[in-house]
């Protein structure tokens, strides 16, 4: 009988206010040029059978909000769960205990750089990778053999591909 693979991935919060003189970094919310470019990602992606069941995000502001577009572009919505080993300074491990023990075989983790891009070549097997990730990026990674075993990069894709607006 085939196992179900495991897909996972990998998001990097859509384009964020700058920081103002005495602002609080993680408070940065979305711009409204972010919002509308990484949801036409979404749909498109959406469109073309990208699917989640479960979204894991960073508890800074502006991750939450990506995490939130995400989801509501998305067949049947899924669900959104906080989880702090998102921050900046992202725990690979702890990351994927976390997802062994969700009912999920598609999730979704959002995050910052450059994190993201450390937990894309950590996951496909390789820690030494240089993944750069812009704003509004995901990642798709097959995990054939389940978390935390190497998976397989199947595509990296920006709002960028989309044009500038």
């Amino acid at each position: 009988m085939p196992t179900l693979t495991t897909r996972l991935y990998v998001v990097r919060h859509a384009i964020a206010e700058d920081v103002g003189p005495g602002g609080a970094d993680h408070a940065r919310r979305l711009t409204g040029k972010g919002r509308r470019r990484f949801t036409r990602l979404v749909r498109r992606l959406a469109d073309r059978g990208m699917d989640v069941d479960l979204v894991a995000t960073s508890p800074l502001v502006r991750c939450r909000e990506t995490a939130e577009i995400l989801a509501s572009q998305l067949a049947g919505e899924p669900r959104i769960e906080v989880v702090d080993a998102l921050a900046p300074g992202a725990d690979w491990q702890t990351l994927v205990e976390w997802m062994v023990q969700q009912d999920a075989a598609r999730v979704a983790w959002v995050g910052h750089a450059p994190c993201v891009g450390r937990l894309v070549a950590i996951s496909i097997g390789d820690r030494s990778a240089a993944v750069r990730m812009g704003k509004g990026t995901i990642a798709s990674i097959a995990l054939d053999d389940g978390p935390g075993q190497p998976g397989e990069l199947e595509w990296l894709v920006g709002p960028d591909l989309l044009g500038r607006r």
